[in-house]
């Protein structure tokens, strides 16, 4: 993140090369986009960090799982043919068969005839 800081400082400098008055509106316009600009980085720094100790966190978590995994299975070899995906195949261009007998009408069932 350091070479996001120094293009800061270059843009810093290239606003104080301007010789904009601090006090006049491009001047204050200079400074408040220059501050907008030094928090983003900030906040992108913070992420970055936040980022990898997650990650560390991560990889801990996997090494315990591993540690666990063998364990649990040990040397058991695990074949993927038992997992075989031919129960999910399904056709579905086919197109379903509809009875035309049935009676679709919503009735209760009370002995009552709904018209």
């Amino acid at each position: 993140m350091d070479f996001l800081y120094e293009k800061i400082s270059y843009l810093r400098g290239l606003a104080d090369g301007l010789d904009v008055k601090a006090d006049t509106k491009e001047g204050k316009l200079f400074n408040a986009l220059m501050d907008v600009i030094e928090e983003i980085a900030d906040g992108m720094s913070d992420i970055v960090e936040e980022q990898d100790e997650v990650n560390e966190y991560l990889d801990l978590l996997d090494e315990d799982l591993s540690t666990v995994e063998e364990e649990l299975f040990g040397d058991m070899e695990i074949d993927e043919d038992d997992y075989d995906d031919d129960d999910y195949d399904f056709d579905f261009d086919d197109e379903d068969e509809f009875d035309e007998d049935f009676d679709d009408e919503d009735h209760c069932g009370c002995g009552c005839e709904e018209e």
